[in-house]
């Protein structure tokens, strides 16, 4: 007797293109394998890796379902496979993925999630695992950012931006932060931002610098790319760590080498999505260890703009690209 499929609700990507092709399907459901334990999705976030891999510039891993987007989770344990220690069904977890969380279900390796902290809502969670752990990874475990010093943060309204001004105080440095939008500047300031930088046509550059009484910063976390790395260069500090996250402004860039010496800066590039399981588990530890301590102390807060349901992530798409939002872009399952 063949076995019945059971069969969830997803978001595919039927074609590579718009906000349109997004899909509400019917998919099989997935089945836990040995070390793994199966999440009943509460919530998912929207992050702008989704929408290049949309786009079809941003394939997923290869063992990682290629249709189907998202790359953080809230929800409860649904089955547990064996050889699973410390974790059971219907604990209430989150934590990241490489792919697949706009769905009802997904499988996760048992030791790659995090227990939510008491009180916290699932729309809250799931706008916690990429931004905050992104920004923690880059500023504090590559960067080496200390009390005191200055941090210079791109994009400074965006889900990571709003993470890592709230990290950023959290350890005692001191952090100035880019956006487009005047309309914005006040409420990433209300985060713990010490100044704000609309940019124009002028760039930064020199506001950094007037900003920091010529010293120029210590660490800038770059979410933007093109030509904004360049730029970093002129207004880092001697021994500088410019970390390259994001390439909303592109991937080509012209950079003046004689600076980079002079200063002996040092300009890395990080992505969370492509490690390897040994990586992404040691990222849950940083969620459970670093994070959620923050969370729980109230020095740290998940920033949500808006909720959609699964079903409206085209439109949820379309709102992020709007770039209207401040904060996360949650869909709720």
């Amino acid at each position: 007797m063949v076995a019945k499929i059971e069969r969830m609700n997803a978001v595919v990507i039927s074609q590579f293109g718009g906000p349109e092709v997004l899909q509400f399907s019917e998919v099989a459901k997935p089945e836990a394998q040995r070390g793994e334990v199966r999440i009943e999705v509460k919530a998912t976030a929207i992050n702008r890796a989704d929408v290049v891999q949309r786009k079809g510039n941003y394939a997923a891993p290869p063992d990682v379902v290629q249709d189907i987007p998202g790359l953080e989770f809230a929800g409860i344990v649904d089955a547990v496979g064996e050889a699973c220690q410390g974790i059971a069904k219907g604990d209430r977890v989150f934590g990241l993925v490489a792919g697949g969380s706009y769905a009802q279900y997904l499988v996760v390796h048992h030791r790659a999630l995090a227990k939510m902290p008491e009180g916290l809502s699932f729309e809250n969670a799931a706008a916690i695992p990429e931004a905050f752990i992104t920004a923690y990874d880059a500023m504090v475990l590559q960067a080496r950012l200390s009390a005191g010093e200055w941090l210079l943060v791109h994009a400074a309204a965006s889900g990571v931006g709003t993470a890592a001004v709230q990290l950023a105080k959290a350890v005692g440095a001191k952090c100035l932060g880019t956006m487009r939008s005047p309309e914005k500047l006040e409420r990433v300031k209300e985060l713990g931002l010490d100044h704000g930088i609309v940019c124009g046509a002028s760039g930064f550059a020199s506001q950094v610098k007037e900003l920091t009484g010529g010293s120029g910063v210590d660490v800038v976390l770059d979410l933007v790319g093109g030509p904004y790395v360049s730029e970093n260069l002129e207004c880092i500090a001697s021994r500088g760590r410019i970390m390259v996250v994001g390439l909303l402004a592109g991937a080509q860039v012209e950079m003046n080498l004689g600076r980079l010496l002079m200063k002996r800066a040092v300009v890395r590039g990080t992505t969370l999505r492509a490690r390897p399981l040994e990586e992404k588990i040691a990222s849950a530890q940083v969620l459970s260890r670093n994070i959620v301590p923050l969370l729980q102390e109230g020095k740290i807060k998940p920033i949500v703009d808006r909720v959609f349901k699964l079903s409206e992530a085209s439109h949820a798409h379309e709102y992020m690209e709007s770039n209207k939002s401040f904060g996360k872009i949650i869909l709720s399952v």
